[in-house]
């Protein structure tokens, strides 16, 4: 049903609603590591700062940056749609799916093709309303990029990083995010759920496979990853995609993508 090599060999391999359920979730709890960028934390007294990590940031080039993580999200779309047990399920339950991962699987895609990107304090923020402001803001306001949020982005990334994954670990990672039989509304949940069995299995395989040495290997990379829990939907959205889409829907543009023919 989910054989070792479908989701390695995939032609076009790319690469916060979360579910508590989840293989990634109860295995081991996401701690972040501190990897902070020497461009943003400026110095010990600024990094250990509460007002600081609320300043609202933008890419320091949104176009070109834009670009190439739109680019990064074509690729795991496309991985996505390469998958025969996916394109068998129903079409309700991919875009479900794809809906609730596509954060987590955009991070990975990130890590495995090594972007990195800067950001820049955006013009005219007011850190003293954002502390008033505090519990008060508008859910769109609570989306816009912090420094606090890039941090644990970055975070993901270094440990990711730092493991050198393999195509194969990066690829049945991603499996394992995109089978989660506790997305809500699933019609073949079951199917889901054993799809997200198989993946685990097949990620244990490889883990063993190329690392036979060292036994703690798995434990790390199921970490690593499940650090990406903490990364926002809306964060990666205004901070990425909102310089290239505009006001355009990011769910409805991710179906499209998902289904065009």
């Amino acid at each position: 049903m989910f054989p070792l090599e479908e989701i390695a060999n995939r032609t076009c391999s790319g690469y916060r609603t979360q579910h508590p359920h989840a293989i990634l979730y109860n295995i081991l709890s996401g701690r972040e590591i501190g990897y902070l960028d020497n461009k943003l934390k400026g110095n010990a007294t600024a990094h250990n700062c509460h007002c600081g990590q609320r300043r609202t940031v933008c890419l320091k080039d949104p176009k070109a940056t834009g670009q190439v993580a739109s680019g990064v999200l074509e690729k795991t779309v496309c991985f996505v749609r390469s998958l025969p047990s996916f394109g068998q399920l129903p079409s309700q339950d991919q875009s479900l799916l794809l809906i609730h991962c596509w954060v987590p699987l955009l991070v990975l895609g990130l890590a495995q093709e090594k972007i990195v990107f800067e950001v820049t304090d955006v013009p005219n923020s007011s850190i003293l309303r954002q502390i008033l402001l505090g519990p008060g803001l508008t859910g769109k306001e609570a989306d816009q990029p912090t420094l606090a949020g890039v941090h644990k982005l970055r975070s993901c990334l270094h440990q990711l990083w730092n493991l050198d994954l393999s195509p194969k670990e990066y690829a049945y990672l991603k499996g394992a995010w995109l089978f989660n039989p506790a997305v809500q509304g699933l019609s073949a949940s079951l199917s889901v759920e054993g799809l997200q069995q198989e993946a685990q299995r097949a990620l244990r395989e490889a883990v063993h496979l190329l690392h036979p040495e060292d036994p703690a290997r798995l434990s790390h990379v199921l970490l690593a990853a499940s650090s990406i829990q903490a990364v926002s939907h809306g964060m990666v959205t205004e901070l990425f995609f909102k310089p290239v889409i505009g006001n355009t829907n990011m769910l409805h543009l991710l179906t499209d993508m998902l289904f065009v023919q």
